[in-house]
């Protein structure tokens, strides 16, 4: 009866113990985060408040078991087809990128940086230098690249954006790699708070449809930022988009671009994200590093109603415009 007893009891201990094991293998299954590659090709649309690292603290808020790894390639004012010269292409093929392809840029880049004239070839040759000597380490597979316009997606089909996003979409599609269109709008950003309703809406839904006939094209999501401007502008008219001694986006602008590329990464709402901050990286008279273009902090802290303001207007100009890419 006793060794019975303690048969009984050894098995049950066994019991235990495998089921203990299994819990925790689940519970480490459960709290093991993915990664999400993703790829930033632009300029300084891109570049400024850091915007890779606020859709990065966007998507770790929103999902905490994701991590969000960012990869920029920026040249400031460069276009798709710039960064076609300068050999940008390679960064998106990277996983598939032959020592003997990379030494062919550089060597037209060793060519095309002889030229005062070209500015940025310089700049991609020691880019291109650095990529080939860690050509044999390990890199990141993408599983999305983002690829931004700038002021080359106004002439609808006939735009060099329309001809250029192509060609680096289908390099992203052959890596597995999904493509989000980041059509910047610098045409249409305010710089001061507006008295009256924005009277663009018919060039801003022209522009629109062609992006979305260009997304469908190469089966992308996109933030369409002329469309989330517009209705910014129409609901938010007090709000600015752009600095007054700046051309560029202002931190209220970066705020928006950052929820739109939430909402085309993920076909989600970024409603309800607690990043409420953005910061520049451009100071007022390249002195004063507290303060902005335009002599503001910084940093813009936003309020509640602002945060969500701005995060509804996201994801309703996500929702039009998916709507015309799919009709």
């Amino acid at each position: 009866m006793k060794n019975k007893l303690r048969i009984l009891t050894f098995f049950l201990c066994l019991s235990f113990i495998s089921v203990h094991v299994n819990s925790d293998a689940v519970a480490a299954e459960g709290d093991k985060k993915e990664t999400l590659n993703v790829l930033f090709i632009g300029n300084s649309y891109t570049a400024r408040h850091n915007l890779a690292q606020v859709v990065k603290k966007m998507v770790e808020a929103g999902n905490p078991n994701l991590t969000f790894n960012p990869t920029t390639v920026i040249y400031g004012g460069r276009r798709l087809v710039d960064h076609w010269n300068l050999g940008s292409q390679n960064f998106v093929k990277l996983h598939q990128l032959t020592p003997e392809e990379e030494k062919q840029t550089i060597a037209g880049l060793e060519k095309d940086a002889k030229d005062p004239k070209n500015r940025y070839a310089a700049a991609a040759l020691k880019r291109h230098r650095q990529l080939l000597k860690e050509l044999d380490q390990e890199h990141p597979k993408w599983d999305v690249v983002i690829l931004q316009s700038y002021r080359d997606d106004l002439k609808g089909a006939d735009s060099l954006y329309a001809q250029y996003a192509p060609k680096f979409a289908e390099l992203a599609k052959k890596q597995g790699a999904r493509v989000i269109l980041y059509e910047t709008t610098p045409n249409t950003q305010n710089a001061k708070a507006l008295k009256n309703p924005p009277v663009a809406a018919a060039a801003v839904m022209e522009k629109a449809r062609a992006i979305a006939t260009l997304a469908k094209q190469v089966d992308a999501s996109a933030a369409p930022m002329s469309l989330a401007g517009f209705h910014c502008q129409t609901e938010r008219p007090d709000l600015t988009l752009r600095f007054i001694n700046d051309a560029h986006l202002n931190q209220t602008m970066a705020y928006l671009t950052a929820c739109c590329l939430y909402a085309a990464l993920f076909d989600r709402s970024p409603e309800g994200l607690p990043v409420d901050s953005i910061t520049d990286i451009r100071y007022f008279d390249n002195k004063d590093r507290t303060k902005d273009r335009d002599g503001n902090p910084i940093t813009t802290m936003f309020s509640a109603k602002d945060r969500a303001d701005l995060q509804r207007i996201a994801w309703k100009s996500y929702q039009e415009f998916k709507a015309l890419r799919d009709d």
